[in-house]
């Protein structure tokens, strides 16, 4: 079957339009064709229809070949375009092969005009397939620009050569408004934005892109930088991820952004939480403070009280008549009475602040493990690896009630039916560790948001400068962990300094 050629012929001549499509057919095509001769009828058979190759003679009375050429690169330019002349000279041709045309062929040699045809609709499909390329990659230029500049920071392509240095190849225009630094200036010179970083951030950043390099992983960093206007140091946050290019560089595609607000927001959070933790360091030690203020006047005045108050029953006993037995039987109550008043009163007193406290930190858990033992009937076996815990009065309160409250939340939540007490020390360090073959605490326990106890022994451990850890296993039973200081220690200080800065 003959091979459709659809055909616009420029030609005024009939004869030489036979001739020309003679050839064609000759060489296994079909055209579809339209003869037109002037500029009119050219324009018009362009707008209707559309055409694999324009053919067109280059001398016609009042309409040349180059106007044709004109008309057609107007409307398509792509279209290929040969001139077919009888009397065409060399330059001529080379003038219109500079002006679009993509052959001529002379009318007495048409053995080259259908090669001539075959090899431009080929190229015709790589001219079409390479503008059509070349317009997809001006689209996603353009998309990627418009995604770019509604993206809050700056995006970037950095470069590593092997020497170490660094430049920018690519760099989005939110350098302006975020390093004050025109973005053709960063490429033109990288070390502009080097110079803004503050003097240790620059040693680290520099150190984590080079082990970004070897290890060809993602890089995360926050640092902080200076800027022109007003002497302002910002925070920002580089993520950039590498790729080598061949043996000697690497490049990183990456985003940089301003992160100053949230670095203020985790300052005043931090001073926040600091606040509060110094807040609850300060009610404790009232609260113990307390307790031993209300220890000592309940033993002192209540108990001496009614230790006289005994006294005077005894006295007032012995001079009483024996004949009158229901007034001694009466001062037998009382005295029965101030006896049992006086063991709730001595009760209290070691509940608010163990006497034994002042003989020391480990006497005081032993009693209080001790006691735990007979009214839990619960066997709780302690153990040190000293005979003493050298530790200051005050710390030593606050690691006794410490280790109270553990107790309390096994006696009510544990169900154990054993608790044993290891307590290490080194020269700075107290370690102790209760076990219990309870129920085991699980994460849910220490989720709730009534796990007020929990938090509590997590704050005070806090707040003595230690820490406090729960392991528990279902049915297996909880191990609690305080890791302490045998000194009180400093409250943290806040770690990030913010200048005043703008939110760009």
């Amino acid at each position: 079957m003959k091979r459709s050629l659809r055909l616009l012929l420029v030609e005024d001549s009939e004869e030489d339009a036979e001739l020309l499509l003679f050839e064609i057919r000759n060489s296994g095509y079909e055209p579809v064709y339209t003869r037109v001769y002037s500029a009119v009828a050219l324009e018009a058979a362009l707008a209707q229809d559309e055409w694999d190759i324009v053919v067109s003679d280059y001398t016609m009375p009042q309409f040349g070949g180059l106007d044709a050429l004109k008309i057609v690169r107007r409307f398509d330019p792509d279209l290929p375009f040969i001139i077919n002349s009888g009397n065409i000279g060399e330059d001529i041709a080379v003038d219109a092969m500079q002006a679009g045309a993509h052959d001529y062929v002379m009318k007495s040699n048409l053995s080259r005009l259908v090669p001539a045809i075959e090899r431009e609709l080929r190229e015709a499909v790589v001219r079409r397939a390479g503008r059509r390329a070349q317009r997809e990659l001006l689209e996603n230029e353009a998309r990627f620009r418009a995604i770019v500049s509604n993206v809050p920071g700056v995006v970037f392509r950095m470069l590593r050569e092997w020497h170490g240095g660094c430049s920018f190849t690519y760099v989005s225009e939110g350098s302006a408004a975020l390093l004050e630094i025109a973005p053709a200036q960063l490429q033109e010179d990288g070390a502009l934005f080097f110079d803004l970083l503050l003097d240790n951030d620059r040693a680290d950043l520099s150190a984590r892109i080079g082990e970004s390099a070897q290890t060809l992983q993602p890089l995360s960093w926050e640092g902080r930088i200076r800027v022109a206007s007003g002497d302002i140091v910002k925070w920002i946050e580089i993520r950039m991820s590498p790729r080598p290019l061949g043996e000697n560089s690497i490049h990183w595609d990456g985003i940089m952004e301003n992160i100053t607000r949230r670095k203020r927001a985790e300052m005043e959070l931090l001073e926040s939480r600091q606040q509060l933790s110094a807040l609850s360091a300060h009610l404790q030690k009232a609260k113990e403070i307390e307790r031993t203020r209300i220890a000592r006047e309940v033993h002192d005045d209540i108990g001496g009280n009614l230790t006289a108050i005994k006294i005077d029953l005894l006295w007032l006993g012995n001079r009483l008549d024996r004949q009158r037995t229901e007034l001694i039987e009466k001062v037998r109550a009382i005295e029965s009475s101030v006896d049992r008043t006086m063991e709730i009163t001595s009760r209290i007193a070691h509940d608010l602040r163990p006497p034994l406290l002042e003989l020391g930190l480990l006497a005081a858990i032993e009693w209080e493990a001790s006691e735990f033992q007979k009214r839990m009937e619960i066997p709780c076996v302690v153990s040190c690896t000293s005979d003493d815990i050298p530790v200051d009065p005050e710390l030593g309160t606050a690691v006794f009630s410490l280790f109270r409250e553990i107790l309390t939340n096994i006696s009510k939540h544990a169900g154990a039916t054993a608790v044993v007490i290891d307590i290490e020390t080194d020269e700075n360090m107290l370690r102790m560790t209760v076990r219990d073959n309870g129920r085991g605490i699980t994460r849910t326990d220490l989720l709730k948001a009534d796990s007020f106890g929990l938090r509590g022994m997590l704050e005070r451990a806090r707040n003595l400068g230690g820490e406090i850890r729960f392991d528990g296993d279902p049915g297996r039973g909880t191990t609690i962990v305080a890791t302490l200081p045998l000194e009180i220690a400093a409250p943290p200080a806040p770690v990030l300094q913010l200048n005043e800065t703008d939110n760009t």
